[in-house]
């Protein structure tokens, strides 16, 4: 993927089929501006089109990974009506769907405080890692604003369970590292100093199986946290699995067992 220049953070392509995003406001705390959500939107659509890349990483410059949405901006909204409030919203949330809903796994590389939206964008990877440095706050209440907002609501209670998640949204205080490790808000803390070279370690280990095979896993993980039975769950698990037997990654995988080397996987 040939990436364009974003405003507001950088793309790399630290390991093979490993693209970094790098929020890159370091002045404001990777605050989110309308500017950030429509590149975040733009650049999931060209990552989803390119078969070549397995994991994506996002993480933040400086000290802070997002402080949420710059409140610098927040003081026009109070003045829009109610259909140009609607538009703002939902502008900010098809930036965190088209994250949550790309193909690849997406894991957050929490560097420093993730506070109100950027609560909801490290919630809205599939993988949590965490600095010690890492701080995370459902900031909304502390401004008149609802927890409701941008998928916390629903992402945080299915994480750390409804209890908590109430406590942490109605009281608006900090989750530290350790606690969220305990609370199952991450799923690991990193050693001081080694959060990228910790998850980078962790893609490497996505990257090496099917790609197919773990886009359909994320798939199913997903869309079965939202059906209602078993039996429905099951239904698109067996569809999954039958489209990928007819993939030319399973043959090369019991090919590799029988030859006793490692395989070559293409995605196809």
């Amino acid at each position: 993927m040939t990436a364009p220049t974003y405003e507001t953070f950088l793309i790399d392509e630290p390991r093979p089929g490993v693209v970094l995003l790098t929020l890159n406001r370091p002045a404001r705390y990777n605050a989110m501006a309308n500017t950030m959500f429509v590149e975040l939107e733009e650049f999931a659509r060209r990552l989803d089109a390119d078969s070549r890349k397995r994991v994506l990483v996002i993480t933040g410059a400086g000290r802070a990974f997002c402080a949420g949405y710059d409140l610098a901006d927040a003081e026009n909204l109070p003045s829009l009506g109610a259909l140009g409030m609607l538009d703002q919203q939902e502008r900010a949330a098809r930036a965190l769907l088209a994250i949550r809903s790309l193909k690849v796994p997406v894991v957050a590389a929490v560097n420093g405080p993730a506070a109100g939206g950027g609560l909801s964008l490290a919630l809205a990877a599939d993988i949590r890692v965490a600095s010690p440095a890492a701080k995370f706050n459902a900031a909304f209440v502390r401004i008149g604003l609802s927890a409701g907002d941008l998928g916390v609501s629903w992402l945080l209670t299915r994480l750390v369970s409804p209890a908590v998640a109430s406590e942490i949204c109605f009281t608006g205080r900090i989750v530290d590292a350790s606690e969220a490790e305990h609370i199952g808000l991450v799923n690991q803390v990193s050693e001081t100093g080694d959060l990228l070279g910790g998850v980078f370690r962790l893609t490497e280990q996505i990257a090496a199986n099917s790609p197919a095979g773990v886009q359909l896993s994320k798939r199913a993980l997903q869309a079965n946290l939202e059906v209602g039975s078993y039996a429905a769950a099951l239904e698109l698990e067996n569809r999954g699995q039958a489209l990928l037997t007819r993939s030319q990654d399973m043959p090369e995988a019991l090919a590799a067992f029988r030859e006793k080397r490692t395989p070559v996987f293409k995605g196809e």
